[in-house]
C-alpha cells in the first residue's frame, strides 16, 4: 500500500506540475487597441451663462484607458464666446484648464456659441445654441428613507416653455480632527513648538463635493411643466456628512430636447453599464467639432442659460441618533518629552521637529511645560481633508 501511495502521490504531483508548465505556456497577454489606442481628444465642459454670473468653462483631453492618469487639464487655449448677432464676449485663464467668460446678462433673442484656439494650432467650434433660463427652484428638502436621508428638489415653469431639466449640486460639511491642537513646531529661526495663534486652528475644516452622477428629468408628457420630489443625492445614516452640519447647493439648468437626449445617453453610457440588462454604449456625438480637423472626435456639449440656484443648511439635530462612521477611530494621543527619564532621549526633537508627530498640548510639571501630548498628522491636522477657511457664505445653526 505504501508503494501504491507514493506512486500515486508521484503521479499527482507530476501532473499538477506538466498543468502549470502547461498554462504558462498558453498564458499570453492581450490588450486590446481600445485600452492602449493614445487618443488625446479634447474634452469640453460649458453652460454659456447668459445671467448675471460669469461662464465657467473646463477643458481638459481624454487619456487611455491603461493610464493612471485621470484628467490632463488642457491649459493655454484661447477661447471666446460668440453670438449669431456677432458680438463677442472675451474668457480668461484662471487656472490649469479653468476658463471665466465676461458676464453677458442678456434676453435678447439670440444663439450662442464657443470658439477654442488650442496651443497646439487647432481650432474647434461649438454649435450656435439657443438660451434656456431656468425657472426659479421652489424647493430643496430632505426626507429621512430608511437608514439614511434623500435630498429633493421640486420646480415647475408656469409658462410651460421648460419641461426639460438637468442639476448639479456642490455639499459642504463640517468636520472635525481626532485631536485638538493649541500649538505647532516652528522652523524659524530655529526648531520649538510655539502656540497656535487665532485663526491656525486645524481641529474644524470644511470639505467640499460636486455631483458625480447626471441629474436629469422632463416633463415634457405630463399635462402641467412640474417637476416634484426629484432626487438630487442620498446620504447614509453613518456618512460624515452629516455628523455636525451640513449644507448643499442644487443649481438647476433648463435644457432643449436636443441636450436632454444627449445627457440621457451620456448617462447610460457612463452610469448604468455593468450588466447584459444595462444600455448598451452607443456613439455620443455632442455639438462641438474640430475645424481644422473634422474627422477628430471632440467630447461635450455646450448648452447656454441663467441658471437657478438654491442652498439650504441641514443640522445633525434635526436627524435621528444616527452614529457616523469615525475615519479617525484608528488615532492614538501620545506624549513626547523634551527629556525622558527613562531613556534619557529628548523625545520632542525625535518626533516633533521632525515632523513625524504634531503637538497637541503642553504636558506641565510643577507649572513648567516639559513636553507635549502628540498625533500623527493625520489625526491632527484637518487641512489635509479638506479647509479651515470657513465659506463666506456658510451660517451657523
Amino acid at each position: 500500500m505504501k508503494g501504491l501511495a507514493g506512486t500515486y502521490l508521484k503521479f499527482i504531483t507530476g501532473a499538477a506540475v506538466l498543468v502549470q508548465i502547461l498554462n504558462l505556456g498558453c498564458k499570453k497577454n492581450y490588450s486590446p487597441a481600445v485600452i492602449t489606442a493614445p487618443n488625446n481628444y479634447l474634452v469640453v465642459k460649458a453652460v454659456i451663462n447668459t445671467g448675471t454670473d460669469s461662464t465657467i468653462i473646463r477643458l481638459s483631453r481624454t487619456v487611455p484607458i491603461s493610464s493612471a492618469a485621470k484628467v490632463i487639464p488642457e491649459t493655454g487655449a484661447v477661447i471666446t464666446i460668440v453670438s449669431d448677432a456677432n458680438v463677442t464676449y472675451p474668457v480668461v485663464e484662471e487656472s490649469d484648464g479653468y476658463y471665466k467668460g465676461a458676464i453677458i446678462n442678456s434676453n435678447a433673442p439670440v444663439k450662442y456659441s464657443l470658439k477654442i484656439f488650442t496651443k497646439d494650432g487647432k481650432s474647434y467650434q461649438s454649435d450656435f445654441v439657443p438660451f434656456k433660463n431656468s425657472p426659479p427652484i421652489d424647493s430643496v428638502y430632505f426626507k429621512i428613507a430608511g437608514d439614511g436621508i434623500g435630498i429633493y428638489a421640486d420646480t415647475h415653469d408656469p409658462a410651460g416653455n421648460s419641461r426639460y431639466y438637468r442639476w448639479d449640486y456642490t455639499d459642504t460639511y463640517i468636520f472635525n480632527s481626532a485631536f485638538e491642537s493649541v500649538a505647532y513646531h516652528s522652523k524659524v529661526p530655529s526648531d520649538t513648538v510655539l502656540f497656535r495663534p487665532v485663526g491656525d486652528e486645524i481641529y474644524q475644516c470644511w470639505k467640499s463635493d460636486t455631483s458625480k452622477n447626471i441629474l436629469t428629468s422632463t416633463s415634457a408628457k405630463l399635462t402641467a411643466d412640474v417637476i416634484s420630489d426629484n432626487l438630487i443625492i442620498s446620504i447614509p445614516s453613518n456618512s460624515e456628512k452629516i455628523a455636525h452640519r451640513y449644507s448643499i447647493q442644487v443649481t438647476q439648468y433648463a435644457l432643449t430636447p436636443e441636450a436632454y437626449n444627449y445627457y440621457q445617453q451620456l448617462s447610460k453610457n457612463t452610469e448604468k453599464i455593468g450588466t447584459i440588462f444595462d444600455p448598451q454604449p452607443s456613439e455620443l456625438p455632442g455639438n462641438v467639432h474640430c475645424i481644422s480637423n473634422p474627422s477628430e472626435p471632440v467630447i461635450g456639449y455646450i448648452t447656454a442659460g441663467a441658471p437657478s440656484s438654491t442652498r439650504v443648511f441641514i443640522d445633525n439635530r434635526q436627524l435621528p441618533a444616527w452614529r457616523a462612521d469615525n475615519p479617525y477611530s484608528g488615532c492614538i494621543l501620545a506624549s513626547a518629552l523634551y527629556k525622558n527619564p527613562v531613556f534619557n532621549k529628548n523625545e520632542v526633537q525625535a518626533y516633533i521637529y521632525t515632523d513625524i508627530d504634531m503637538p497637541v498640548e503642553p504636558i506641565y510639571v510643577m507649572g513648567t511645560i516639559v513636553g507635549w501630548t502628540a498625533g500623527s498628522p493625520s489625526c491632527v491636522d484637518c487641512t489635509l481633508r479638506g479647509t479651515n477657511k470657513r465659506p463666506l457664505w456658510w451660517t451657523d445653526n
